[in-house]
């Protein structure tokens, strides 16, 4: 009991409602007092971070899938070079326009499995890696997403938007289309992009007209195109394009030229 005095005499107070309003008080002051959770700035980045990955893949999709049906205006190369040589020699043709030995002597010379992969020849990157990385492993898939999306030059990030690209490009589009679009993106010398553009420029004749032998002659420039000529082929060339020429016939009579032949 605790006494007190007040002008009308003494007093008492309960110890324990003493206690307990002292106790009430000290709650009512820790609530107060109560810290803010701190925020967590990784878990906002992490979320956005997200959120753009998957944006942005949302519009790759809508991109590759537009060059699906739509003929591909202009690279990122191309305009590169466009602009260092003041102009470049360009012209799309569709691949019935194209001599089919054409199509097949690029599949020969640059990817002979091409019908029989989903974006990536896992045979010829096993290869390369026994043979210490010396030999390139890439598929035509590969080059046209390199050729037609992306720059040219060595860098993980490019290596890595190519390797994610590549299926989603043989998810949406056929084999036929991979192969037109390649034919009419890749280059054949300083400024000159694509098989009809070639076809003049080398031997005067458009992209339908090519013979198997100048057909296995554009195929075996690439693809180092500055450094070797179709139409002035050195040693390498002439046994190259021999050894093409047999591989675009090989895969006619097997099938393996199936996939992208009507």
């Amino acid at each position: 009991m605790i006494w007190g005095k007040t002008s009308r005499g003494l007093f008492s107070t309960p110890a324990r409602a003493y206690s307990w309003d002292m106790a009430g008080k000290t709650r009512t002051s820790r609530k107060k007092t109560k810290k803010k959770q701190p925020t967590r700035p990784f878990r906002w980045l992490a979320r956005w971070t997200l959120r753009g990955l998957i944006v942005a893949w949302g519009l790759s999709m809508v991109w590759i899938a537009a060059y699906a049906f739509v003929d591909p205006p202009v690279t990122i190369y191309m305009k590169q070079e466009e602009n260092r040589l003041g102009g470049i020699k360009r012209q799309w043709v569709d691949l019935d326009d194209i001599a089919p030995v054409m199509a097949r002597s690029v599949v020969a010379a640059e990817d002979a499995n091409f019908c029989n992969h989903w974006g990536f020849d896992m045979s010829a990157i096993r290869a390369a890696i026994e043979d210490g990385a010396n030999r390139g492993a890439s598929t035509i898939s590969q080059q046209v997403v390199k050729n037609t999306f992306l720059w040219h030059g060595r860098s993980w990030p490019r290596k890595a938007l190519e390797t994610l690209m590549t299926p989603m490009v043989e998810l949406v589009w056929t084999k036929r289309r991979i192969v037109e679009v390649y034919l009419n993106v890749a280059e054949f010398d300083e400024g000159v992009f694509g098989v009809d553009a070639a076809a003049r420029h080398y031997f005067g004749v458009s992209a339908a007209k090519l013979s198997p032998v100048q057909a296995a002659r554009l195929a075996a420039i690439l693809p180092s195109p500055k450094a070797r000529s179709a139409s002035k082929p050195a040693e390498f060339v002439r046994r190259r394009a021999a050894v093409i020429m047999d591989g675009a016939e090989t895969i006619r009579r097997d099938g393996r030229a199936a996939c992208f032949e009507d």
